[in-house]
This record gives C-alpha cells, sequence and structure tokens, in this order.
C-alpha cells in the first residue's frame, strides 16, 4: 500500500508524462493601501500569475478540463508563495481565483474536485469556460 506522499508522487510524474503542462492561476493582485483611484475604481484591476504545473489539459468546444497535482496547488497555498497563505483550502482558492491561462487564453473556474487516495489529495480537475468569442 503506498503512503500519501508516494501517491502525490505518482500522480506528479504520470502528469510529467501525460503532457507536463504549466497553466498560470490568475489572481487577483491585493489592493495598494491609500490610493484614492483604486478606492473610487479608476484604477485599473492588477493580477498575479502562479504556476500550476505538472499539469495536463483537455479542451472540447466551450469547456476544458485541466488536471493539476496537488503539490502545484500546496505550494501555492503555502507560506512564501506570494499569497502568504491567504487561502485555508484549495477550494476557496480557486472560488478567489480570475481563472486559469492555458496559451494566453484566460479560461473561467467553473468547478474544481480533489482526487484522493490514501488520505490525501494528490490531483485537482478543475472545469473550465473558455471565453466568449
Amino acid at each position: 500500500m503506498a503512503s500519501k506522499e508516494g501517491v502525490e508522487r505518482i500522480a506528479e510524474t504520470a502528469l510529467r508524462t501525460l503532457g507536463g503542462w504549466t497553466a498560470m492561476l490568475r489572481m487577483p493582485a491585493p489592493a495598494s493601501a491609500g490610493s484614492s483611484a483604486e478606492e473610487l475604481g479608476l484604477a485599473t484591476p492588477q493580477f498575479q500569475d502562479f504556476p500550476l504545473g505538472p499539469a495536463t489539459f483537455r479542451k472540447a468546444e466551450s469547456t476544458a478540463k485541466l488536471l493539476v497535482a496537488a503539490s502545484a496547488v500546496k505550494k501555492i497555498i503555502g507560506a512564501g508563495s506570494g499569497l502568504d497563505g491567504q487561502f485555508d483550502s484549495a477550494d476557496v482558492l480557486f472560488e478567489e481565483a480570475a481563472g486559469v491561462v492555458v496559451d494566453g487564453v484566460v479560461y473561467e473556474i467553473t468547478d474544481s474536485v480533489a482526487l484522493s487516495a490514501e488520505g490525501g489529495e494528490y490531483c485537482w480537475c478543475l472545469s473550465l469556460k473558455a471565453p466568449v468569442r
């Protein structure tokens, strides 16, 4: 029987083998304190992108799926990531995200599901909606 860490490593290796994509999780940048333009809604929104990889990406018409290693999500949630532990779970992280950038296209996250074994997550499956053109 594999350990929790072993299952994570197996999933990460499989994702690298299946294409090894790196998508970017787009998060709203923190607000600037004391900026009157921002307070009035006149400032252009700023974003930060965080790498999500290894991952695999599958697109079918207006929907897409992104399968991401849990280790990549843990790095974003953890301290020192630039988000400084603002999110207590991946579910909240994905709800707050502005989207996922794949090959320069921003996809909306419509759903996130954790895939788990041995008592821990090894992958996240993100359902994505392509932008209307």
